[in-house]
This record gives structure tokens, C-alpha cells and sequence, in this order.
């Protein structure tokens, strides 16, 4: 795999089970680069240590006046300078290239793994996690992956100076062969309090990101409740904890660099102290003393390669750890599909709740938990965050279905929905029957201000749809983003569309509009709205009230809100008071009267013969 040939068709499935195992698995994936790049090294670090024996022969050339034997010197001197720029540029050049494929088929497997969770992923690992893992983590896991194939050659580099000079010269070869080993092996001691701080290090550096991923995310709330300053000295203090961190980390790297180069040091000064000896005995020449020393001295370059890669290790572990941790996640019920690839029709039912949603009507559901009402969104798209019996679709198990067929299915808005950068045709550029056009659903939306804002915002745009979008939706209000968020869902026009809140953050008015939209532009499409919302629930056709986990009453609105005294207390915001003062009465049809600054209850207002969306225009009138 070059760099060119990125993306990988398929990046594969990952070893998961822990980090070691994720690098081993990334590893072997990259074989034939790793060979390519061990080649490349064994040509630069030879012929780097090849240089020695060169000068030796020359020295020795010199001492004995032959121009045979200088010539030689030089020409082998010149057969390792072209071997150290060869095998230098191409050892880089697969190194690099190591490095950058396999951070991409991390990043593509992390991202196949977010679109195959969705939105359970957040709720399962926080979302700066996340980020950190994409971002930062999967450069240090490159780093090690390309970092095992250079250490390898450094290391084989070094058995094989260390043989060639037992032969060359016994005697210092000896000293060499003895002391290098011990250099190589000298910082394994402290190896285990270096990692242990690098997690550390990475742990607080986690933390911190998540923390700055949630601070920008909710930016335009802590501004609104002047919460900024209340932000920033956490992650000061999160900062903070994280260069403490940092420092004590760097301070162990800093002592094993130090006895990296103290060690060679030290062995160097032996072997010449030994060797000046063994040259005024007469045992060894000249040259030969040249030939060893020189050798010792440049066994240093490759052996920094063990210290980088005790580094890389330590910095990744920690990395390829969380990375297997967030690519183990599986749907609650995952399958590769035991049926036909053919998205079902029919009625939508929820067997632990009990939840029937007729095929191509509209059907609201009422939950008191707003939570509840996530989870029974999550399991009506077939993919839930636990474990339980599978939604029914025209009888057939979703989660049965190949994640592709079941999203193709149901389409599931939630009440937080996520505008991307762009423009707003790229936000609209979405997988649609094509049944519905981009102006309908933004029509139906109420979309209409929103494009005017979008204008507005973007001077160069002359056509709505050219309009540019910033990240998150962040210039636009909560509604806009709300509206464009379900013009988007509707164009995609899927068999069955489930809306969880689709107008918590927009007015009375505008509601009541994009409720007729939505029925007008879903009938004879399966549709079901998660709302405690009257002005939506008066225009379902189907209005079922989930209490406690289970289907509590199913009917109209209007019967619903005579009837049903829990149905009531959700959608009117009843209290128990004003409950038992209704049945006191007797009087099922006054709405409980507002309450004062004060506390102080008014004069509960006439609204008998009014339908329930006057009483609520009524309402807010007269509040």
C-alpha cells in the first residue's frame, strides 16, 4: 500500500481485544512495507558502520605505504557513502509511508466504527475520547508501527558489528561485544516508570481534551448563563495537571537520553584506554585500533533506535488501548444479516413496550422521561444501546437486518441533531427516494427565515442553497438548526421516520405550521414523533401515552386529555394539586389558572367549547 493508493478499499477487522493486540494486528498488516523498510535499514545502518573498517584499512595503508591498499580504503569508503544516501532516502520514504498508512487505516476503521454505532457511540464513550483518539492517538500508533521495522535493523546492525569486529580483533572485539549489550539493556530498569508516566501524561491529557470538546459544544450555553469564566479556570486546572504531567515524564526521557549517551561514552574511553595498551605491546595495529574505535563510536547512531523505540511503545500503548476500546464496541444485537438485503414495509411495533405504529399514518408517542423516550427512539432504528428483543418491522427483526438495510428502513432523528460544515446544498446532499424535493421539505420545516439568515451570512451567495453553514449550525439560533435538521430528515423521505423532539426549540406559531407540514408531506408514510407537545399531538392520528416503560393509553389527543389524568399531567404540565383540585371541581375541561411571580394561583381561565389549540393561543395571551 502506497501512500497514492489511500483509502484502503478495506481497512479490515481489527484484532480488538487489547492494545498489544491492535499493534501486533496493525503490524502484520503492513508487512511488505515493514520488509521494504528492514531492507532499506540494513543497507543505511551497514554501511554507516561499514565506515570504520574503511578508515582502519586507510590508516593502516598509510602506516605501510601501500597505494593498493589506500585505494581500496577509498574505494570501499565511496561504496558506503552511496550505500548510506541510498538506503537513507529510501528508509525514509518507507518509513513515512508506514507511518502515514497505518494512522489511515486507523482513522478509517474509527470511522467506519462511528457510522456503525451512530449516535450510541457518545453515549457509550465520551466524545473527546473520541476526538483524542482520532487525532492525536493514531499519529503515536503510526509511530510505532513504522518505528519496530528500524529498530529491528538497528539492532540486527548491531549483532553484526559486534561479530565482525569478535573477528576482526578478538581481543577489543570482545570488550565490544560484552559492553554493548549491557549499553542496550542498562535503561530496561527504568522503563517501566517512564511508561507508567507516560499513561499518566495521556490519561490527563484525555480528560483535558474531552473537556475542551464539551466547552466549545456548549460555548453558546455557558454564554448565556455566564458560566465561561466557571469553564475556563477547569481547564486551566485540567492544563495545568497536564504539563505537571508532561514535566515529570520528560525528566525520566531525559535521564534514560542521558545514560544513553554517558554509557557509549564510557565504553568508548574504555576500548581506547585498552587498546593504546595492546598497541604499544605490539598485539593489534594501528589501523585496527582505528578500525574499533571508530566502529564503537558510530554503534551509538543505531543504538538511539533503542531508545526510541521504548519510547514509541510507551507513548502508544496507552494510545492503541483506548483506540481498541472504542473499535470493540458492537451494537447491542450486532449481525451481519441473516436475511435478504430488502428494506421491509409494514407496521412498526416495539415489543418491550408494546408500541404499534400503524403503517403510513402518524403516530405521536408520549413519554414522561425524557430519557425513556431516547431509548425507545434508539430501539425503533434498530440500533439500541442494550441489549433487549428486537423492534418489528411489517414483521421483520431489525436487528436482523444489515445495518445498511435497517438505517435505509427507519431513519431516527434525535433531539440534538448535528449540522456539518458546508454549504446548505452539501447539508441536503443526502442518501433520498427522491419522492420529496429540497424545497418541500424546507417548506415544510418552516425553513424560510432560515435562509434568509444564510443570505445574509454569506455575502457571496446568491442562490439560498450556496449558502455556507459554519460548524455545528453555531451562527444559527437553536430553532434554525432544529428546522434545517428536519428538512433534511424529510427530504430523505425513508419508509419509516421517527422524530424525537423535532420542535423543542422553536415557537408556538412556527410549531403549529411545521406540524401541518409534517403531515401533510408524510401521509401515506409510517411516522412517528417522540413530543409531549399539544399542537403536534393534535394533528397525529394516533396518540399513544408510554408510562413506566409500557403503553399506557392510546387514542386521540382531544379523548386523551379528558380522559387521561397522567396523560394530562405530561402534556399540561398538571401538578398533583391542580389534579385533585380538577376532580374537586369536576370539571374536566377548565384548564388549571397560571400562577403569579408570587406563587399565587389567578383566576383559572373559561376555555370550555374551544378546541385544545385555541385554549392554548388562549392561554398565552391572557399569561
Amino acid at each position: 500500500m502506497q501512500i497514492q493508493d489511500l483509502p484502503y478499499p478495506d481497512p479490515g477487522v481489527p484484532d480488538a481485544r487489547s492494545g498489544p493486540r491492535f499493534l501486533w494486528w496493525l503490524f502484520r498488516n503492513q508487512l511488505g512495507g515493514q520488509l521494504r523498510s528492514l531492507a532499506w535499514g540494513l543497507l543505511h545502518f551497514v554501511a554507516v558502520c561499514g565506515l570504520p573498517f574503511c578508515v582502519g584499512l586507510a590508516v593502516q595503508a598509510v602506516v605501510e605505504r601501500s597505494g593498493a591498499g589506500l585505494a581500496l580504503a577509498g574505494g570501499l569508503m565511496a561504496v558506503c557513502g552511496a550505500g548510506i544516501a541510498l538506503g537513507d532516502t529510501f528508509l525514509h520514504r518507507a518509513a513515512v509511508t508506514n507511518w502515514i498508512t497505518a494512522a489511515a487505516r486507523v482513522q478509517q476503521l474509527l470511522a467506519r466504527k462511528t457510522a456503525r454505532l451512530g449516535s450510541a457511540l457518545t453515549r457509550r464513550v465520551a466524545a473527546g475520547e473520541v476526538v483524542a483518539v482520532s487525532t492525536g492517538d493514531v499519529e503515536k500508533i503510526g509511530w510505532f508501527v513504522e518505528a519496530v521495522s528500524r529498530f529491528t535493523a538497528a539492532a540486527l546492525t548491531v549483532v553484526v558489528v559486534c561479530v565482525g569486529l569478535l573477528v576482526y580483533q578478538p581481543t577489543l572485539g570482545t570488550v565490544v561485544a560484552v559492553g554493548v549489550p549491557a549499553l542496550a539493556l542498562a535503561v530496561l530498569p527504568l522503563l517501566p516508570r517512564a511508561t507508567r508516566r507516560a499513561d499518566v501524561q495521556r490519561e490527563k491529557a484525555g480528560r483535558a481534551t474531552e473537556l475542551a470538546a464539551d466547552t466549545v459544544a456548549g460555548l453558546r450555553v455557558l454564554r448565556g448563563i455566564g458560566g465561561e469564566e466557571l469553564f475556563l479556570r477547569r481547564y486551566r486546572r485540567a492544563s495545568q495537571e497536564v504539563r505537571h504531567a508532561a514535566v515529570r515524564s520528560a525528566r525520566m526521557w531525559a535521564l534514560i537520553a542521558a545514560i544513553q549517551v554517558l554509557l557509549p561514552g564510557l565504553l568508548m574511553i574504555s576500548v581506547v584506554w585498552y587498546g593504546v595498551q595492546l598497541a604499544r605491546e605490539g598485539r593489534i595495529a594501528v589501523g585496527e585500533l582505528v578500525t574499533v574505535y571508530s566502529s564503537v563510536m558510530l554503534l551509538t547512531y543505531p543504538l538511539r533506535h533503542f531508545e526510541e523505540i521504548a519510547m514509541a511503545y510507551s507513548f502508544s500503548r496507552p494510545s492503541a488501548r483506548r483506540a481498541a476500546r472504542v473499535l470493540s464496541l458492537e451494537r447491542a444485537t450486532d449481525t451481519e444479516g441473516t436475511r435478504e438485503a430488502v428494506v421491509p414495509a409494514g407496521d412498526l411495533y416495539d415489543p418491550a413496550t408494546g408500541l404499534l405504529a400503524p403503517a403510513g399514518r402518524l403516530t405521536a408517542v408520549v413519554c414522561g422521561d425524557p430519557d425513556e423516550a431516547g431509548r425507545l427512539a434508539e430501539r425503533l432504528g434498530g440500533h439500541p444501546a442494550e441489549e433487549g428483543t428486537s423492534v418489528l418491522l411489517g414483521g421483520v427483526p431489525l436487528d436482523e437486518l444489515p445495518i445498511g438495510c435497517a438505517r435505509t428502513a427507519v431513519l431516527v432523528q434525535d433531539k440534538d441533531p448535528v449540522l456539518l460544515s458546508g454549504s446548505l446544498r452539501e447539508l441536503l446532499d443526502v442518501p433520498a427516494s427522491g419522492a420529496v424535493s429540497a424545497e418541500s421539505a424546507l417548506a415544510a420545516a418552516q425553513c424560510g427565515d432560515v435562509l434568509d439568515s444564510l443570505v445574509q451570512g454569506s455575502l457571496d451567495a446568491g442562490d439560498p442553497m450556496d449558502a455556507r453553514i459554519t460548524e455545528r449550525g453555531r451562527s444559527l439560533s437553536g430553532g434554525q438548526r432544529q428546522r434545517l435538521a428536519l428538512a433534511r430528515s424529510l427530504l430523505t423521505d425513508p419508509e419509516v421516520l421517527v422524530l424525537d423532539e423535532p420542535t423543542s426549540a422553536v415557537d408556538s406559531h412556527t410549531e403549529a405550521r411545521i406540524a401541518e407540514g409534517i403531515r401533510s408531506l408524510r401521509a401515506g408514510r409510517t411516522t412517528v414523533v417522540l413530543t409531549s407537545s399539544p399542537l403536534l399531538l393534535d394533528r397525529a392520528e394516533r396518540v399513544v401515552l408510554v408510562h413506566e416503560g409500557e403503553i399506557a393509553a392510546v387514542g386521540l389527543h382531544r379523548e386523551l386529555v379528558r380522559a387521561e389524568p397522567r396523560y394530562r399531567a405530561v402534556v399540561t404540565r398538571e401538578t398533583d394539586e391542580e389534579t385533585a383540585a380538577r376532580g374537586a371541581r369536576g370539571d374536566g375541561a377548565a384548564v388549571p389558572g397560571a400562577l403569579t411571580e408570587l406563587g399565587e394561583p389567578e383566576k383559572p381561565i373559561e376555555l370550555a367549547g374551544l378546541t385544545d389549540i385555541e385554549k392554548m393561543h388562549e392561554i398565552e395571551e391572557t399569561a
